[in-house]
């Protein structure tokens, strides 16, 4: 009886390649950039009035599980201009917002989600990012009259972290 030589598959330690992006057993890479301060022009009325604008994140990865992405504001979720604010909304999930009050979203629709000092997931990327991932978020406000004019502002951090399983 002949027994044949077994067959083998597998390459010797470190000469693989992990989906290609990044040799086996390499550094992957994760960069994030923003499209700059978000401006909202808004002319409040006699009524509450919505005003929208967008801005956007982008993730560049080669990370080949992926990233996540989160949002918070830095230390107060309350714009100021002086000792004039707005407050962000209570709204735990996307909903109208109330008057003089703000928040953001996902969709571009007109409901909002309250900003908060800790993180929020707001997107998961599977798979690596050569090209960038980019994610679109809308801010919103809804002012009446009886907030004083001014230049309100907050500083929003997003933070994007390799997954690892």
């Amino acid at each position: 009886m002949a027994i044949a030589a077994p067959t083998s598959y597998a390459a010797t330690y470190g000469s693989g390649k992990y989906n290609a992006v990044v040799p086996y057993g390499g550094q992957t890479t994760l960069t994030i950039s923003t499209s700059g301060n978000v401006s909202i022009p808004i002319t409040p009325s006699s009524s509450a009035t919505l005003g929208t604008a967008s801005g956007t994140v982008t993730v560049v990865s080669t990370d080949a599980v992926g990233y996540k992405l989160y949002i918070r504001a830095l230390s107060s979720a309350t714009m100021t201009s002086g000792a004039n604010t707005i407050p962000a909304s209570a709204n735990g999930t996307a909903a109208a917002l109330a008057t003089n009050t703000w928040g953001y979203n996902l969709d571009a629709s007109t409901n909002f989600v309250g900003m908060t000092t800790t993180d929020v997931l707001i997107r998961t990327g599977t798979g690596p990012f050569e090209t960038g991932d980019t994610t679109t978020v809308t801010y919103g406000v809804m002012i009446d009259q009886s907030k004083a004019a001014g230049s309100y502002s907050t500083t929003v951090i997003y933070t994007a972290v390799p997954q690892t399983t």
